[in-house]
């Protein structure tokens, strides 16, 4: 018996994953947003982080999320809306990183779209990232085609 209970506390102490906080993760904005994350992102099961406003599912972790990261400015990088939120993506080989954009904080997920899918965690998160109330939205080439002339 006592070994059954020391193999289920050893197997209870996965370590925490090392996630460098963003340099606004005490703002108390990122806090709704932490608490309402899902327990899970597809088959990716949420995992512990050493850092505050951090997140990761999946072992080894396919998703890594930070809030509290730079709030991005008007931009023309590619702009997703999944739900009702605006993320900004930069595709890279082979990590993306998606930002949410118009909120502040701003919060960051950084993901690998060949081990999990990107329409599943931004439907996914959506919910909590939607605890950061919006500011500003994307605009698309439609909304640039109806500004007024500067003249």
């Amino acid at each position: 018996m006592a070994a059954l209970c020391c193999g289920l506390v050893l197997a209870a102490c996965s370590p925490a994953v090392d996630v460098p906080a963003a340099a606004d993760a005490a703002n108390p904005a990122c806090a709704p947003m932490m608490v309402a994350l899902p327990d899970s992102l597809g088959d990716a099961k949420l995992r512990k982080t050493n850092s505050q406003a951090t997140a990761a599912w999946g072992e080894p972790s396919l998703v890594i999320l930070r809030c509290g990261v730079n709030v991005p400015g008007p931009t023309t990088d590619r702009c997703v809306t999944v739900n009702g939120i605006d993320w900004l993506l930069k595709e890279g080989d082979p990590v993306w990183t998606l930002t949410t954009y118009g909120r502040s904080p701003a919060t960051e997920i950084l993901m690998d779209p060949d081990k999990i899918s990107s329409a599943t965690v931004l439907a996914e998160l959506a919910n909590a990232a939607g605890k950061v109330p919006a500011k500003r939205s994307c605009i698309g080439q439609e909304e640039l085609q109806n500004l007024p002339d500067s003249q």
